[in-house]
């Protein structure tokens, strides 16, 4: 990615992406939160940091935590669904109040440091 994206375009796009691929009125196991998670960041040239199934405010959701760029013009997403079926949401950790979001940049750097050291 040449250009850092604006948080709000990079959600969006992520978010449209995602519309038709969310199955809403269901369950959605772990399998398919990755499938529609990969699938998007795939179109994004996004990599996906973690994966982890979490409770937030009394709701159990699928939580994602990916990266989009490189270098300065990295930036971080928290991709979530709830585990009963619903809406994807799609926000940078910059602007998010989840919880999770607030370890997607270390967890960044520690690979980061890891695949220097190998």
């Amino acid at each position: 990615m040449d250009a850092q994206l604006d948080d709000e375009a990079l959600e969006s796009t992520l978010a449209e992406s995602l519309a038709d691929l969310v199955p809403d009125t269901k369950t959605v196991s772990e399998d398919e939160f990755v499938e529609v998670v990969g699938g998007a960041l795939e179109a994004v040239g996004g990599t996906l940091l973690f994966k982890m199934c979490v409770q937030n405010q009394g709701e159990d959701q699928h939580v994602a935590a990916a990266s989009v760029g490189d270098g300065g013009n990295r930036q971080f997403l928290l991709l979530t669904l709830p585990t009963g079926g619903g809406s994807l949401k799609v926000e940078t950790v910059s602007r998010s109040s989840n919880p999770v979001a607030g370890i997607a940049a270390a967890y960044a750097g520690l690979m980061d440091v890891f695949k220097a050291a190998a």
